[in-house]
């Protein structure tokens, strides 16, 4: 091994994105090793409810279940387990962790919140291992300059930074190996034990987020697919600001608001993924920034999410912040991670536009047709089921009705709209799973609102969704 492939050697690139060594710890490929890796923390944590609930018996206390199995050092052993074991266990965490934050214990949230973007690296001999898997062995020949030292750690890969021959810095996507074999047993025996030790709330149904995990993270797991995915989806950027269909005062030859890396075919295959090596922060960068710019930034992203649906109808369906970079010197986004991207039918785009269009104009029966047209409900539901469920559309959608900005950053929406669903199940007895596209256009929308409101954006909506709100 020379020196060009050591993680520690100076180069002109070798900047501190690299992330900070830390102890690696070798993915389990096995699905035996998965599972007993599973079985070792359902055993840890059942030694500290043992050992935790002996000590309060002897101080005279008579300590609930619930309280011993939500303990801080139960929480981090499992969130430390579904880090170091990656794929489908660490992205059902995530998926747990970003969907239903707001509702879970602040212990859990908080340390959940870990597995978003924060997986543990796999050791040096297992990387090359993937690589000369999908390279050949004489990959390192092909390389001015590899860092083993990855810049970027998650759920189903993580991120190195390389330069080839002529000079060109890429960002190397390696899947961790044994990921794509272990998701559907991965999912059902995370939320196994996920419900044993009573970290999620019973009144919590997370079957729907199992089937989503299953089926999204088959998707994420084919790099030649988000290869595709990710070209298509810069073509159809490319293609829009052509037309300046971003609102736009400047020519069409503006530069874009948004950055898409694009792929280096040659080096790219299911489990390895190459493409430019973009340089942003993390959207937390703009909490620093003057609100001017935050909202600014907020507002692009909220115009190209109804670009999305109604004009590319190709969606970039995981709203993890770790997508978002931005760079403030050009106040441009860099969009990542399309391994999750899905086609979006004709239908639902016309229904989602009709949708869009009844709550601008506050019409609950122009809704309830959108609504039907969709699948979001049923002619079966009967008139009072129809009716929870239209208010409830209405409420979500009041920022597109507030004539100028909306302050995301002082809305209470979310509360609101947690204590009306569970009114619409317990009360109205409505039990209904809309259609997968549904489910994944208001996952995201969901993911864009929590993002507004961390930056406390304000945005002009009916500016943002002009262009289909005629």
């Amino acid at each position: 091994m020379t020196d060009k492939f050591n993680a520690n050697a100076s180069h002109p690139n070798k900047t501190q994105d690299d992330k900070a060594a830390r102890p690696t710890k070798a993915v389990p490929s096995s699905r035996l090793g998965r599972v007993s890796r599973l079985g070792f923390l359902a055993t840890k944590v059942a030694g500290n409810v043992v050992a935790k609930g002996a000590e309060q018996w002897l101080k005279g206390e008579k300590p609930a279940l619930s309280s011993l199995l939500l303990t801080p050092k139960n929480i981090a052993n499992i969130a430390d387990e579904l880090a170091s074991m990656r794929g489908a266990a660490m992205k059902l965490g995530q998926l747990i962790s970003m969907d239903t934050g707001d509702f879970l214990p602040p212990e859990l949230a908080n340390i959940l919140a870990r597995l978003r973007d924060d997986a543990d690296p796999m050791p040096k001999s297992q990387l090359v291992e993937v690589l000369n898997e999908a390279w050949g062995n004489d990959w390192q020949d092909k390389l001015l300059y590899f860092s083993f030292a990855p810049v970027a750690a998650a759920s189903i890969g993580q991120v190195h930074k390389a330069i080839t021959l002529d000079g060109v810095t890429l960002a190397i996507k390696v899947q961790y190996p044994g990921v794509k074999k272990s998701i559907d047993s991965d999912v059902d025996n995370v939320a196994t034990l996920i419900k044993l030790t009573g970290l999620v709330p019973s009144s919590l149904d997370i079957q729907p987020l199992l089937e989503q995990a299953k089926q999204q993270l088959h998707q994420e797991a084919d790099y030649s697919r988000e290869a595709n995915m990710l070209t298509r989806y810069r073509s159809a950027l490319s293609h829009a600001d052509s037309e300046n269909v971003l609102g736009d005062e400047a020519s069409s030859e503006a530069p874009s608001r948004f950055i898409v890396p694009q792929v280096y075919e040659s080096l790219t295959t299911n489990t390895v993924l190459a493409m430019d090596f973009v340089k942003g922060e993390a959207a937390d960068v703009l909490l620093s920034q003057p609100q001017e710019m935050r909202d600014q930034a907020m507002t692009q992203l909220m115009a190209l999410f109804f670009q999305e649906i109604f004009e590319f109808k190709l969606l970039q369906s995981d709203p993890n912040l770790a997508n978002y970079l931005f760079d403030t010197q050009t106040q441009r986004w860099v969009l990542l991670d399309f391994g999750a991207t899905r086609d979006i039918p004709d239908n639902i785009a016309q229904g989602y536009q009709q949708l869009l269009k009844s709550a601008a104009l506050n019409n609950a029966d122009m809704m309830r047709e959108a609504a039907l047209d969709i699948g979001l409900i049923h002619a079966t539901h009967c008139q009072q089921q129809q009716e929870a469920v239209v208010n409830i559309g209405l409420e979500a959608c009041e920022a597109i009705r507030v004539s100028g900005a909306y302050d995301f950053g002082k809305s209470d929406l979310i509360a609101r709209l947690h204590d009306k669903g569970m009114a619409l199940t317990n009360e109205h007895d409505f039990w209904h799973t809309p259609p997968i596209d549904a489910l994944f256009i208001h996952r995201k929308l969901g993911g864009l609102y929590l993002l507004a409101k961390r930056l406390g954006a304000r945005v002009n909506m009916q500016d943002a969704a002009a262009k289909w709100l005629v």
